[in-house]
């Protein structure tokens, strides 16, 4: 059972950091919860492979940062089609 999880760590990562994607996508991907992405991510790659762990921090936290945007432009997109 142990393996597996650290398979599916390093397969997260390694999605995250090719793909630039967000633990949403990853999520849908996998089909697993966001909450088990981002454990698996953040916490469990550290001890696994630290330098795909570093990828990949590298990629959320520019994700983190873009947030507020993307969340702004999907509520115009929302308010938009609602109009039509």
């Amino acid at each position: 059972m142990k393996g597996i999880v650290e398979e599916r760590c390093v397969e997260l990562g390694s999605y995250i950091v090719e793909n630039q994607a967000t633990v949403r996508a990853a999520a849908k991907q996998f089909g697993i919860s966001k909450s088990t992405v981002h454990m698996d991510v953040s916490e469990r790659l550290r001890s696994i492979q630290p330098q795909l762990y570093t990828q990949v921090r590298q990629v959320l936290d520019i994700n983190k940062s873009q947030r507020h945007i993307r969340g702004g432009l999907a509520t115009r997109e929302k308010y938009r089609m609602e109009e039509e």
